[in-house]
């Protein structure tokens, strides 16, 4: 179902509005990775989706957003998983290490809404990433974040910087949640000035 709706939505968002993509180039063809991207609303999520495709992106989400359980059953189709953020259990480290160690991309968005969410998600990225030896690669996206500026034709940015790799580097999880934040501020600043 996945494919079948990304490929969709794809169709439509080109109708709407246009995408610009920037260091794609950054974006591993296969294996497994951690993709961290700013989110500002839910279009991000359908652009970046739509972005990486035929790759399938594994994203993870609040869990009140499951509460619905007609919204809840389509999200997990859409190979979405919930995570209590208020108060994470093992489930925010057991299923995207799982999923990592199938080879699947795994999906977070550490733009939470207090700052100390955000560090708190972008430490919990650093560690999945850490505990499954798999790369993180960071994005941003500037644009249509309501169906208002969407079907308004505002264009789309989303840049992707270099992969942060763990597997070679000695470091701890502090150090990376700081390099993280910092590759995203600069990817933040340079698609600024580019659009």
């Amino acid at each position: 179902m996945y494919k079948i709706v990304a490929y969709f939505l794809k169709g439509i968002l080109r109708i709407v509005g246009k995408i610009h993509v920037y260091g794609q180039q950054n974006v591993p063809k296969d294996g497994a990775y951690v993709i961290t991207c700013t989110h500002t609303g839910w279009v991000d999520v359908l652009y970046l989706g739509i972005t990486l495709l035929p790759n399938k992106v594994h994203f993870m989400a609040k869990k009140q957003l499951f509460a619905n359980k007609l919204v809840g059953w389509f999200l997990r189709k859409l190979n979405a998983f919930p995570v209590d953020r208020s108060n994470p259990g093992p489930s925010v480290l057991k299923i995207p290490s799982r999923l990592l160690a199938q080879g699947e991309i795994v999906g977070i968005f550490p733009s939470g809404t207090r700052i100390e969410e955000q560090t708190a998600l972008k430490q919990g990225a650093i560690t999945i990433a850490m505990r499954s030896k798999v790369p993180i690669i960071p994005a941003v996206y500037v644009g249509p974040n309501s169906l208002k500026e969407l079907f308004g034709k505002r264009d789309a940015y989303l840049i992707f910087g270099e992969p942060i790799q763990f597997s070679d580097v000695k470091g701890q999880r502090a150090e990376f949640t700081n390099l993280l934040e910092e590759r995203m501020d600069a990817l933040s600043q340079e698609i600024s000035v580019g659009n």
